[in-house]
């Protein structure tokens, strides 16, 4: 694997432009019992009349409770796994990110912080070829290591953007909802147009593209809270080409009890080299 490939591993996982497009098998989308398909305006299919309320409506409206910027958060998908929290009121956020496994030619793990106008990482990387890396050296693996803002603005794998505060995009996703159903209290499943889910940072456009047609019907379940907002989306993605079938699962929780970011010691805290930059550009 190469250090670009890598990079472009990263801002597909996580902060997150998910490599965790890059999943395990799927399972089937929720609810076997047969209930009502209403189409994204909320006109009735063939198979049922109209569910009460608008089911489509209700996902969008579950999205927006994540742009006040105070929850907890997890992005999964086969081998790779993030988790964190965002944190709006103290403009802090904090994520461990962790790509491929045991069996990895390479596999890292990455701890970020962002506390405005402050960002860190600390960085772990391991299997066979991560000692081959020309700059492992140089990349102070188990320090914090703190980074210029002017080196990582507008970058998904390092960078956070306090104005667009989902790391997967949920609001963006849940628009491109061409079908629904409700499948049980608080519990959906349908079909989402993935084309413009690169905007969202949950898909990476070369799988969007590889998917072709199909990208236009992914198959996904959702649920929502007692109080209506979203607490799980789960994209069931095709197999395409040489790629098998994947799942992206993004879950919230802890809406308005996330606490701030905690800023790392000063003792464990380098300034970045060169060649963290250019390890995730």
């Amino acid at each position: 694997m190469t250090v670009r490939r890598l990079g472009a591993g990263l801002v597909a996982a996580a902060l997150i432009t998910p490599a965790l497009a890059a999943c395990a098998s799927g399972t089937g989308t929720a609810g076997s019992t047969p209930s009502p398909t209403v189409s994204a305006s909320g006109t009735a299919s063939p198979s049922g009349a109209p569910v009460a309320g608008d089911a489509k409506q209700a996902l969008l409206d579950s999205t927006k409770e994540i742009s006040n910027g105070n929850f907890r958060f997890t992005l999964a998908g086969a081998g790779s796994t993030a988790e964190g929290l965002v944190h709006q009121p103290s403009q802090s956020a904090a994520m461990k990110i962790a790509i491929g496994g045991p069996s990895s030619d390479l596999a890292m793990k990455l701890d970020v912080i962002h506390f405005k106008p402050d960002s860190w990482v600390k960085l772990e990387l391991s299997g066979p070829t991560a000692n081959s890396l020309p700059a492992i050296k140089q990349l102070n693996l188990g320090k914090y290591q703190h980074l210029d803002q002017t080196r990582i603005k507008g970058n998904r794998n390092l960078g956070f953007d306090f104005e667009k505060v989902d790391p997967a995009g949920s609001a963006v996703l849940t628009q491109g909802i061409t079908e629904v159903r409700s499948t049980g209290t608080g519990a959906y499943a349908g079909t989402i147009d993935v084309t413009k889910a690169a905007e969202a940072g949950s898909l990476n456009a070369a799988t969007i593209a590889a998917l072709g047609t199909q990208a236009k019907t992914v198959p996904f379940t959702a649920k929502v809270d007692p109080q209506g907002r979203l607490s799980e989306l789960v994209l069931q993605m095709p197999a395409a080409g040489q790629t098998a079938a994947q799942e992206i699962k993004m879950t919230y929780s802890d809406y308005g009890a996330a606490t701030a970011a905690q800023k790392p010691p000063a003792d464990q805290v380098v300034e970045a080299p060169a060649e963290l930059y250019s390890l995730f550009n």
